[in-house]
């Protein structure tokens, strides 16, 4: 039997099919609805906005640096490892060099994009969309021959999709929301319905898509609650493959449940708050206004409810080195407080993962060392003394209001009881234009240079984390003694990756970046 599209999900596969046909037809005949629409229909229509386009393609992007840096990580080749010995080689390209089945590919991929904790967020919905969404629109643009358009305005919709998903939630640190990784659960429908635009899929095989990432669904915070666990790098790329494998099962001729949204156990009632409010509902169909235009690029690779800590931490640095013995308190909300507790562990975190998860950790490396970086932030941290020893006099003090969000950080630098400086966060401090978007994809790809000559040269992944300014160092020196040759080499490469995506040519990109090992 067909899936049944007089459903939640037959009406935002409609949505998302009206979009997406706006954009392919010529202009001029854009007016009017998709036939076969269900009674009733009453989703608000809009093309994609070409601003929308534009930030897509900063985010694939912003992405595509990400993960060339993170190829070398051990994490990153645990899990090429891994795939590769499960689904063997294939005819999709793993980003950094190597083939991999789709499947495989859409997990290796999104892995790469988020072990570093440096991908892109939507900080109201807590969710990381290009992380998940953008593999598995390529892995299926691979198989269907798609073109640079589509594979963008899949991302853009997929993307979008889900933002308004966290919007609908909008998590806060206790609740509804609170204790899932948002980007996991609500990334299986966001990346499904990606790969299912680029497959050509109908609405009724998208309604079925949608139901068969529903089936997958999973997300629990475990990995990031707790400590020890490297698997908190990976988490969105179970939604990336997940999202591709409902794709191809829904074009493949099976239907997955309609009622996956608003049956009896739908996604909102099982895992959420319940039935979704007539308010909500009308927002999840409306596409006449853009919630992924909110989606961010991080400055630093940590965690994002680190971010305001590291910022008021970085307001506060100077005092802080001018008074050596100053106590150090932060307030926190029940949000933050997530990442300071048990507090022990937190202070002297076993893994980088456990980290940039740490917010007294990520407070003492800024107040010592200033801002993280990719070059800087490595697994020598976790045993540097004068970062460890600032941890431990960081003082926690709750009260803070709850709120969706980033947390509203305060650090306060005390001599007894007498305040020497309080810095306050404003949501300004982390904004990144497009110009600094353009120095962390260069930044990120003198990384993976690191790295890659590292791996040549036999080292691990620690090894390349640890020299990488030392590396930095050699190379300028080389440069210098060939005339820039090497250097002019490199900023080459990046600039023609970066230069084909900012001209909509993505594919041809992504395909530099799948033989560049």
């Amino acid at each position: 039997m067909a899936a049944d599209i007089a459903s939640l999900s037959g009406e935002l596969a409609q949505a998302l099919l009206q979009v997406w046909s706006h954009a392919r037809a010529p202009a001029g005949s854009r007016a009017g609805t998709l036939a076969g629409a269900p009674p009733g229909f009453q989703a608000s229509q809009g093309d994609l906005p070409a601003d929308l386009r534009a930030k897509t393609l900063l985010h694939i992007a912003d992405s595509l640096g990400i993960a060339l840096a993170a190829r070398g990580t051990d994490l990153g080749r645990q899990v090429i490892d891994a795939l590769q010995a499960g689904h063997g080689e294939g005819a999709c390209g793993l980003i950094g060099g190597g083939r991999a089945a789709p499947l495989a590919a859409a997990f290796i991929n999104s892995a790469l994009i988020h072990i570093l904790d440096y991908d892109d967020i939507h900080d109201l919905g807590r969710l990381h969309p290009s992380t998940c969404v953008l593999p598995a629109a390529l892995a299926a643009a691979s198989l269907a021959g798609a073109t640079d358009e589509e594979v963008v305005d899949a991302v853009a919709l997929g993307n979008e999709l889900v933002c308004r998903l966290g919007v609908i939630c909008a998590p806060q640190g206790e609740g509804p929301g609170s204790e899932w990784f948002l980007t996991q659960l609500f990334g299986y429908l966001g990346a499904g319905m990606a790969a299912g635009l680029v497959l050509k899929l109908d609405q009724r095989q998208l309604v079925s898509t949608l139901g068969l990432a529903y089936m997958q669904l999973a997300g629990g915070k475990e990995a990031g609650f707790g400590t020890g666990a490297t698997a908190r790098g990976l988490y969105p790329a179970f939604a990336a493959q997940g999202g591709l494998q409902a794709a191809l099962l829904a074009r493949a001729g099976v239907t997955g449940p309609a009622g996956a949204l608003d049956g009896a156990v739908g996604l909102f009632r099982l895992y959420l708050t319940g039935a979704l409010a007539p308010r909500q509902r009308a927002m999840l169909l409306d596409f006449s206004q853009w919630h992924a235009r909110q989606v961010d690029i991080k400055p630093w690779p940590s965690c994002r409810l680190s971010h305001p800590y590291i910022a008021v931490a970085l307001a506060a640095r100077a005092t802080s080195l001018a008074h050596p013995a100053a106590r150090v308190r932060v307030a926190v909300n029940p949000s933050s407080g997530r990442l300071c507790r048990p507090l022990a562990q937190r202070r002297r975190p076993v893994t980088l993962q456990d980290a940039k998860y740490s917010i007294p950790f990520m407070t003492a490396y800024t107040l010592v060392h200033g801002a993280p970086t990719l070059q800087g932030f490595s697994s020598q941290v976790l045993s540097d003394k004068d970062v460890l020893h600032m941890a431990e006099r960081i003082e926690l003090e709750d009260g803070l209001p709850d709120n969706p969000g980033h947390p509203p950080a305060v650090l306060a630098l005390l001599d007894g009881e007498q305040v020497l400086q309080q810095s306050r966060f404003v949501a300004q401090d982390l904004g990144v234009d497009a110009l600094q978007a353009r120095a962390k994809f260069d930044d990120c790809l003198d990384f993976a240079d690191a790295g890659a000559e590292n791996s040549a040269a036999g080292g691990t992944a620690k090894d390349a984390a640890e020299g990488t300014a030392k590396g930095t160092a050699k190379r300028a020196a080389k440069d210098m003694a060939d005339g820039g040759g090497d250097r002019a080499g490199r900023d080459g490469q990046a600039g023609a990756l970066w230069d084909a995506i900012m001209e909509g040519r993505v594919l041809a990109a992504f395909d530099m970046a799948y033989k560049d090992a």
